[in-house]
């Protein structure tokens, strides 16, 4: 049994904060600690901006992206092109393809993906609000953009199923290479995409 070495606001500090990923034990009392000392900088305003937070974020109903508003800011962007939709598995998904500043469309976020294994299937996932979305018309492209997993390829195909057959295009990520990679260091799944998924020079 570990000995409290403070009082429980902070070791209740200390166990939410091993919560988040990538922290432990260890990491969060370290955290915790340095956010103690930092009390007026660090600690007094992330509390303040936790609650705000959570008394305003919401899921996008169109998009299942989270914001603090509905429909969030990306679904009501007018600059945005909204005859195309890219599908993600992840919030996070969604946010790293807009770092990257690639693509100027509107997102669906699946929530995850599919995984029979789990019991996951098409009603635990937003599937059904993306099939409802092209439905609706006015879209001419959906770029599929998950995962090279087993699971994200399954998800994929269940999706072209639904969605495929009509006046919509459907594309997914290229698979391969990475920028800056060496060939000797990559797995033979990752090569044999790229050589499936070659372009001309």
């Amino acid at each position: 049994m570990t000995r409290s070495v403070a009082g429980p606001e902070i070791e209740r500090l200390i166990q939410l904060l091993a919560k988040l990923p990538g922290l432990g034990p260890r990491s969060a009392r370290r955290a915790a600690l340095h956010l103690i000392n930092k009390k007026d900088e660090l600690l007094v305003p992330l509390a303040k901006a936790m609650d705000l937070a959570g008394e305003r974020i919401v899921i996008c109903s169109t998009c299942g992206n989270v914001d603090t508003s509905d429909p969030c800011l990306i679904c009501t962007d007018p600059r945005r092109d909204g005859t195309t939709i890219v599908v993600v598995e992840e919030v996070a998904d969604l946010w790293a393809l807009e770092r990257a500043t690639a693509i100027n469309a509107r997102y669906h976020v699946l929530g995850g993906v599919l995984s029979p294994l789990d019991g996951i299937g098409p009603d635990d996932i937003g599937i059904a609000g993306l099939v409802r979305r092209v439905a609706e018309g006015g879209i001419s492209e959906v770029i599929i953009a998950v995962n090279a997993t087993v699971e994200g390829q399954t998800t994929a195909h269940y999706i072209t199923d639904q969605i495929g057959g009509g006046d919509v295009r459907i594309s997914r990520l290229a698979h391969g290479v990475p920028v800056g990679g060496e060939l000797d260091y990559l797995d033979e799944g990752t090569l044999a995409a790229a050589i499936r998924s070659r372009t001309p020079f």
